[in-house]
């Protein structure tokens, strides 16, 4: 088992290989549902984490995770989706109160 310090060589390593920081192009195409649901997944991963966060997170500059943060808001408009998330997440602040 690796040690949170031995995790975080590792992740250094792998983010600093020549080519990691070389866009990608991707061409993707997913439903409606599955944007909503990516978009949940990478908000909430990035909240929960704030107080705590993994050992990639740690090593991750705050311009790459704006860029994902970026990502997940332009899936979200490409799909149509900005408001409903918005009202779905208005929802769901007023049931944690």
């Amino acid at each position: 088992m690796l040690t949170e310090n031995d995790a975080a060589q590792v992740f250094d390593t792998i983010l600093s290989i020549p080519g990691m920081n070389e866009p990608v192009r991707i061409d993707l195409k997913i439903s409606r549902k599955n944007v909503l649901l990516l978009h949940h997944v990478i908000e909430r991963g990035l909240l929960e984490n704030e107080g705590s966060p993994s050992v990639l997170l740690q090593r991750t500059a705050e311009e790459n995770i704006n860029e994902l943060k970026q990502l997940s808001a332009d899936c979200l408009s490409r799909a149509g989706l900005t408001e409903l998330s918005e009202k779905l997440a208005s929802l769901g602040a007023g049931k944690k109160r």
